[in-house]
């Protein structure tokens, strides 16, 4: 059954919505954020706080780290990455092309695809539109996503422009890879396409067009949260959910702060994903109903009040910012437990408000109302 997408309702002040995904694993209410489980873990968090206390509808896999470990015969013989880390909800997975840019001293990029040298061993990889589809077919994610190149920020247009052509070149090739491969687990897997070229906005219409034209069963933006101011950011993205079809789930790669979500969602975006929650977390740095905390601070040593008692959830509500910050002083590792499931739990709070207000119509004045208590440092 081909993944499908319909819109439940729509915000009267901006592009903002509310929709229902469903896929082979299970519905997914939009807009939504995918904690991020690089390589089939997200990070100090089990698969049951995932989805009993944080109530993650979907979570995000990254196909170079897993085709690096456990790699791909561990992965097939489990019966894919369902199976193998005992997630019975969708997954959604990036194709490695990010990692041209994260990974820009230890990669080439040719015609045919990346050569990457491994950040563990330095073993040499060769990643390319074809290959990539098929360790996501061995993965098993309900949602895969096209090889492409992520450009740095800045980046000269020429270069720009010259990686946009490489990566449309390179979606043609997992387009009809994908259309002339099975999967392997008997459910189906859509192939999202990525919208590309930087912050220039006649490359990115050129994209979002190209990409429209394909017809697939959603779309993602990419190349974005890379180091671009936010307002460059907010300018693309709205220039490209123009041009993308309506009726097709919208998905902004790598973003990012709550005000980026917030902002984002007014313009049109469906699906998140950031390490930003867990990252923090593990710095201690949390994501609040009230504002930003830094638990290592000393005004919280005594601070016996809930972490957040705003979340309706085991850890934010049982647990004080006086136990946590000791935690985090200490160095235990259930701080970073803690300290996470916090995070996530806040950032899937913040998506359900506004699907709520988004059904309300009263989203936009929301947005503006909260994004300054919610950035504030307390």
């Amino acid at each position: 059954m081909p993944l499908t997408y319909e819109v439940l309702a729509q915000d009267p002040k901006s592009k903002a919505r509310t929709g229902l995904i469903q896929t082979a694993h299970g519905a997914i209410q939009t807009p939504i954020f995918m904690p991020v489980g690089t390589a089939g873990t997200v990070k100090a968090v089990q698969q049951r706080e995932l989805k009993e206390d944080i109530k993650a509808e979907i979570i995000l896999g990254n196909t170079y780290h897993l085709y690096l470990r456990p790699g791909a015969d561990v992965l097939r013989q489990a019966g894919g990455l369902h199976k193998f880390m005992n997630w019975e909800k969708p997954i959604l997975t990036d194709s490695g092309g990010f990692q041209a840019y994260s990974l820009s001293e230890i990669r080439k990029i040719t015609e045919e695809g990346i050569l990457f040298s491994s950040h563990i061993d330095g073993s040499k990889h060769l990643f390319t539109p074809e290959n990539v589809v098929d360790m996501q077919r061995i993965i098993g994610s309900d949602i895969m996503m096209a090889f492409d190149e992520c450009t740095p920020y800045p980046c000269a247009y020429d270069y720009a422009k010259k990686s946009l052509a490489l990566t449309h070149r390179w979606l043609k090739r997992c387009m009809t890879h994908w259309a002339h491969t099975e999967p392997l687990y008997g459910h189906h897997q859509s192939l999202f396409p990525i919208v590309q070229g930087s912050t220039y906005h006649d490359l990115r219409r050129e994209s979002a067009t190209f990409v429209a034209e394909l017809g697939a069963e959603g779309n993602a933006i990419g190349g974005l949260a890379v180091g671009e101011p936010a307002e460059q950011m907010y300018e693309t993205v709205d220039l490209v959910t123009d041009i993308l079809p309506k009726d097709k789930p919208r998905y902004l790669m790598g973003v990012g702060t709550p005000a980026n979500l917030l902002e984002a969602i007014a313009l049109g975006i469906d699906m998140f994903d950031c390490v930003m929650p867990t990252r923090n977390a593990r710095n201690a740095y949390l994501f609040t109903t009230e504002g930003i905390v830094n638990i290592k601070n000393a005004k919280w040593k005594t601070d016996y009040s809930p972490i957040d008692a705003g979340l309706q959830n085991y850890a934010s509500q049982n647990f004080s910012k006086a136990y946590l910050r000791h935690l985090v002083v200490s160095g235990e590792i259930l701080a970073a437990q803690l300290a996470s499931i916090h995070n996530l739990s806040f950032y899937l709070h913040l998506m359900r408000e506004a699907r709520q207000k988004i059904t309300e119509g009263t989203f936009f004045a929301w947005k503006d109302a909260i994004i300054p208590m919610l950035m504030q440092k307390l």
